[in-house]
């Protein structure tokens, strides 16, 4: 299938297996079915875009019971693909039908109709610990130049600093003077490269920790 018109057979045979009257481009709809309460609507486009959503949702205002159809995505994005937009669709109250183009199979992802997803607790509590465990604003203008400054990553800072100042010491007396309670934890998992242990409980830091900190600087609050 290279065209939309191409979809437009599997699509009507499948709404026609339903009980369905198809007719295509009627007004300004790609494909009209009627046989129930309320008409049905598809809009079709080989892939997804911003038009087709544009489309799709102008004739909710016709019925509520519009559809998107699309070819449906090869290749290794495509399950993310098609996760997301029926996940959109449904916020939106849409239906989403996919064409498979090698044999035209038509599958249901979505059928149209108020959707409200249902909340993740712990998304809600991970968000909620960053915000807290963040200091300050440090991205207010977007991603810094070496990237995005976490709560983790101010953390390992504050760490770094106390060993710059410092020397090398115990990881207790790095969280007493830092207030990172997870500094031991942090310095020995070395996510960023910044510490060494000299011994047991006891860490450095390294020549990358010190360029670390230049990079870094300014994402604490003085």
């Amino acid at each position: 299938m290279k065209r939309e018109s191409d979809m437009y057979p599997p699509l009507k045979a499948h709404f026609e297996a339903r009980g369905l009257i198809v007719k295509g481009e009627i007004g300004a709809a790609d494909l009209v079915a009627m046989g129930g309460d309320e008409p049905v609507i598809v809009e079709m486009k080989l892939r997804f875009s911003l038009t087709l959503y544009h489309q799709a949702v102008a004739r909710l205002a016709i019925s509520p019971r519009v559809y998107l159809a699309v070819l449906r995505p090869e290749g290794r994005a495509a399950r993310r693909t098609i996760r997301e937009n029926t996940a959109l669709c449904r916020r939106l109250g849409l239906g989403l039908l996919t064409v498979r183009a090698r044999d035209g199979f038509v599958e249901v992802l979505a059928e149209p109709g108020p959707h409200a997803p249902r909340r993740s607790k712990a998304r809600k509590a991970r968000l909620e610990a960053e915000f807290a465990r963040r200091t300050g604003d440090p991205n207010a203008g977007g991603a810094t130049r070496h990237g995005l400054v976490t709560g983790y990553r101010q953390d390992a800072l504050r760490c770094a600093a106390y060993l710059a100042e410092h020397g090398e010491a115990r990881g207790a007396a790095v969280a007493r003077g830092t207030g990172v309670p997870v500094a031991t934890r942090i310095m020995a998992d070395n996510h960023y490269g910044w510490f060494a242990r000299v011994r047991t409980g006891v860490y450095r830091l390294t020549e990358a920790g010190r360029k670390g900190l230049a990079d870094w600087d300014g994402a604490l609050p003085d």
